[in-house]
């Protein structure tokens, strides 16, 4: 393996270890001996959840292949996972608030299990049902786990600051170190071990076990609104009216499924749910096109490349990116709302970089060998993209947690995921439709619209503290302005 990839690396890690050695007082946040218990419980059980759900990442497609189908077959049972995602996934967000947060959690884990072990089977069929649940099992993992921490948190009474500590952490070990760990455990299983490729599936199922064994003996249960008098449909209605009723639904189409309601919240109240659902569509939506396109980018004429090693310099990034959040949110300033834009803009360039590398260097035509030049360059801003995604992670959980109402908490979250799903579909369909270029064009032209209207979201977030402001000085002239 080329000395290249060893610098990267070893450069991240040198980074992220300054970044966490380095802390101040004024980026770390004081908490009390019962929170740091309840944050280390639930850090934890996500860990294990998604230990659960990295060890499956890099061996489904390899496993699919190894039982003889081919990329038409392999690219239907992935569609079915996220359409099943799509279909499912707010029903079961709304069951989880009425039926409650733990028990989604559990069924996430159950439902998980469940499709891992369909990975014994070569059966088509068999293999779809397994894609299903894993549909569902995602739905459950990007909103019931959230959802539960958000209301457990807020109903023992602890600072809503201390939150962003807890987020931020998750997102350091869970979507960093763990993947990392997972990568290199999942390696040792199948080749060293020569356990084949489903024994990734099995050590997966084992964790999940674990996790959920810790959910049912220390968690208790949460609800959004488990009032008797709302069915499914009433919960469906009233998420829809707390993302449709604001002004972006009419001037942005991903919120066109639905159609527009009246709501009696505050409009900048709803424009802020549905600017934030519009947000994290365009970013994730960007996000899971770039887990399909950073192959063909780094290795376009059949470059030998170290996918594992790359995957692990790609999480080392993010590791970095949720250590600056952290720093980020520790502070008063600067806010959310106003560093979200910066990071939107340096994702949005980052993915320009394939573009730019395609027109100003010329491309070789030699089939195989090492990487190229361009290859390199793409490598370093793709990195930079990975990075903003470890910042995106916990600064998005941190503005959900400000702005979605908490009785519809898990319902709204995965009504989010509809349009997301939807794009990504569309592109697994397409995927050998457009050249590379065209969609990190069209990747890096979404988080640019993501950066306007995050822009659009802190002017709105402002409002009600300029309002209380001007109040305050027409009673008292020598008011000084609201700190964030």
């Amino acid at each position: 393996m080329e000395l290249f990839y060893f610098v990267v690396f070893g450069a991240l890690g040198a980074v992220v270890a300054a970044l966490e050695l380095s802390k101040t007082s004024k980026d770390r946040i004081n908490t009390s001996p019962a929170f740091n218990s309840f944050k280390n419980n639930y850090l934890l059980v996500y860990s294990l959840m998604m230990a659960g759900d990295w060890l499956q990442g890099p061996y489904v497609y390899y496993l699919y292949s190894t039982y003889g189908f081919g990329k038409g077959e392999i690219g239907q049972l992935f569609i079915a996972g996220f359409g099943s995602s799509m279909l499912f996934g707010t029903i079961v967000g709304s069951l989880a608030d009425k039926q409650g947060r733990r028990r989604a959690c559990v069924t996430y884990c159950i439902t998980y299990i469940l499709s891992c072990i369909t990975k014994h089977s070569p059966e088509y069929k068999v293999l779809m049902i397994g894609r299903v649940l894993g549909g569902i099992a995602t739905s459950l993992l990007f909103s019931a786990f959230e959802s539960w921490l958000v209301a457990e948190h807020n109903k023992r009474g602890f600072e809503q600051q201390w939150l962003s500590l807890t987020f931020s952490k998750a997102i350091f070990l869970g979507n960093g170190l763990i993947a990392i760990l997972s990568g290199l455990f999942g390696n040792l299983l199948v080749d060293s071990l020569s356990l084949g490729p489903v024994a990734p599936f099995d050590a997966a199922a084992c964790f999940l076990a674990i996790g959920m064994a810790i959910i049912l003996s220390s968690w208790t249960e949460n609800y959004g609104d488990a009032s008797e008098n709302k069915d499914l449909l009433t919960q469906f209605r009233g998420a829809a009216v707390a993302i449709t009723s604001g002004r972006v639904h009419d001037s942005f189409p991903f919120f066109l499924f639905a159609p527009p309601l009246k709501s009696n919240l505050p409009c900048t109240s709803d424009e802020k749910i549905a600017l934030l659902g519009a947000i994290q569509s365009l970013f994730e939506g960007s996000m899971y096109t770039f887990v399909f396109l950073w192959t063909p980018a780094l290795s376009p004429n059949d470059e030998e490349i170290p996918h594992g090693f790359i995957f692990a310099t790609f999480m080392l990034a993010s590791m970095l990116g949720s250590s600056l959040a952290s720093r980020l949110m520790a502070r008063s300033s600067p806010r959310v709302e106003s560093y979200m834009q910066i990071v939107f803009v340096i994702s949005s360039v980052s993915l320009v970089l394939p573009i730019i590398t395609n027109f100003l260097v010329a491309p070789s035509k030699v089939k195989g060998g090492r990487i190229s030049f361009a290859g390199c360059l793409q490598l370093l801003g793709f990195c930079t993209f990975e990075a903003c995604v470890g910042i995106f992670w916990p600064s998005i959980m941190k503005m959900r947690s400000q702005y979605i109402p908490e009785e519809a908490r898990s319902t709204i979250m995965n009504f989010f995921r509809i349009p997301l799903n939807i794009f990504v579909c569309i592109v697994l369909y397409n995927v050998n439709a457009f050249p590379i270029t065209v969609m990190f064009g069209m990747c890096s032209i979404f988080l640019f619209v993501a950066s306007i209207l995050q822009r659009r979201l802190m002017a709105i977030s402002d409002k009600p503290k300029m309002e209380s402001w001007t109040a305050m000085t027409e009673r008292d002239p020598e008011a000084e302005p609201l700190n964030d």
